[in-house]
């Protein structure tokens, strides 16, 4: 009963954080982090009930399940990197002894100094914002309790059907974006919902603000869901009798599968986000690639070059000169985004060890922006140059050290998998969802979208979790050999 409440509320999520305006009004990123929160304690409670009927039911149980320690141990590093940058941004709101803040962050000091009303001994933080980073800090703790809980979370690992489901909410709502978002555009509408919005709705974008955010959101949807079509052919074992009979054998579902995935890339290319399109060919450059057939000869994979060759078609005989034009113009707004950097580099160099705070950038940045710069500048249109802007090197050092460590584990996860195993194409698909994504966030800001950070943070454990599940069972089955011995 509690497995079933807490997937309904992680459908829900899927659903909702994208529709509220990708979940960038404070109400919406409110809601996410309640429902979230009281996944949490959903999963808390049930382990709990579980470990005490066991403990009850078996006296070997308070030795400690060894399978269990040993999954612990797998991702024991992780959570200590993840924790650790976690306490750093608490430690950021921190208010501390002005001598010590001068040896830690000399010019936090002197702009806190130049601007404070207080006497000079006082003491201030290592944020230049500490409300805006404790935001900042909730939103980071509720999604780093969302990605543990899907790393311990049994359905997802055990039951096929939960994965299913899940995979198919991910895709349908994607599907309704896209969906949406072509219909408000090409009809003229041009609305978000409920808000008029005459010169945001320059292209596709959905329910979001911005044609980006739209396109990074489908930038991991489309690869998930092109793993999912490929699941369910590796599941068939006349798979293999040439291209008539593959065609002549297609069921309803998989043609409807790829239809989705045609009218989510129909979606993006109409976002008209250059760096999304970008993204979107080099995400299917490699999955052309790795999701070859198992058979000898199969040097790519003619499925995927069908779907994508289908989708630019479709949208070329619909009219792509907005999309073209578009490209045009990319140099002139690489030079804005190149003066963006540079100032965002700037703020770097003033708070090199500990950044200005997480979140403080938009309070920072009109400090170091260049004169010729008009406009409000909320981001930095790089993802990573502003964590580095707003954490320093240690809390940047932090997660770069972590990703590295969980990409290394999907890798080899994922090699050893069978290669016509279905689990290893959901596991490529959700890997080049991510990395697509990233790639993207180059360039602009994605990640900090509260939906597409969800949807990211989703994919990624769920990814983690099915390339390491064949290890642990390999792990678990050992362990259980040694403990019979």
């Amino acid at each position: 009963m509690i497995n079933f409440l807490i997937k309904l509320l992680l459908i829900a999520l899927i659903l909702f954080t994208p529709v509220a305006f990708g979940a960038m009004e404070i109400w919406a990123l409110s809601l996410m982090e309640l429902a979230i929160l009281f996944i949490v304690i959903l999963w808390a409670v049930q382990t709990g009930i579980v470990r005490l009927l066991a403990s009850e039911t078996s006296s070997d149980f308070a030795s400690g399940d060894p399978c269990l320690s040993g999954r612990r141990a797998r991702f024991l590093i992780p959570m200590v990197l993840l924790a650790l940058f976690l306490l750093l941004i608490l430690f950021q709101t921190v208010s501390l002894p002005s001598g010590i803040l001068n040896i830690l962050s000399p010019r936090t000091l002197a702009l806190r100094s130049a601007l404070s009303l207080e006497a000079p001994a006082s003491s201030f933080p290592l944020s230049l914002s500490p409300f805006l980073t404790q935001i900042e800090f909730f939103k980071w703790l509720t999604l780093a309790g969302l990605f543990v809980f899907l790393l311990g979370w049994t359905p997802l690992e055990q039951s096929d059907r939960t994965k299913k489901q899940l995979l198919v909410v991910v895709m349908t709502a994607g599907v309704l974006e896209s969906l949406y978002g072509m219909f408000e555009f090409f009809s003229g509408h041009r609305h978000i919902l409920n808000v008029g919005a005459e010169t945001l709705v320059s292209a596709a974008t959905g329910t979001f603000i911005n044609r980006n955010y739209f396109a990074g959101y489908l930038l991991m949807a489309i690869p998930l869901s092109m793993g999912f079509l490929f699941s369910r052919e590796a599941a068939r074992t006349d798979r293999y009798g040439g291209w008539r009979h593959w065609l002549s054998s297609l069921d309803g579902k998989t043609l409807l599968i790829g239809f989705c995935v045609i009218v989510m890339i129909l979606g993006l290319l109409f976002s008209a986000s250059r760096m999304g399109i970008l993204s979107l060919l080099l995400s299917f450059s490699l999955i052309i690639l790795f999701f070859r057939g198992s058979r000898k000869g199969g040097a790519f994979s003619k499925g995927s070059i069908l779907i994508l060759g289908l989708a630019i078609l479709w949208a070329a005989w619909i009219g792509l000169d907005a999309v073209i034009n578009r490209f045009f113009t990319a140099s002139e707004d690489f030079k804005g985004r190149w003066e963006f950097w540079v100032n965002t580099f700037q703020i770097y160099r003033d708070f090199p060890i500990f950044g200005s705070g997480l979140g403080t950038f938009f309070q920072v940045f009109p400090m170091y922006r260049s004169d010729h710069i008009m406009g409000l500048v909320t981001h930095a249109e790089n993802d990573f140059l502003q964590l580095l802007s707003e954490t320093g090197t240690l809390g940047t050092g932090l997660l770069a050290i972590l990703f590295f460590i969980l990409l290394w584990k999907i890798l080899s996860g994922i090699r050893a998998l069978a290669h016509g195993e279905p689990a290893r194409y959901i596991a490529i698909g959700g890997l080049v969802g991510i990395l697509a994504l990233m790639l993207h966030s180059l360039v602009e800001r994605n990640i900090q979208v509260p939906a597409n950070a969800f949807l990211y943070t989703f994919v990624f454990a769920l990814v983690l979790k099915i390339s390491t599940a064949k290890a642990d069972s390999k792990r678990d089955a050992l362990i259980a050999k040694s403990g019979n011995q």
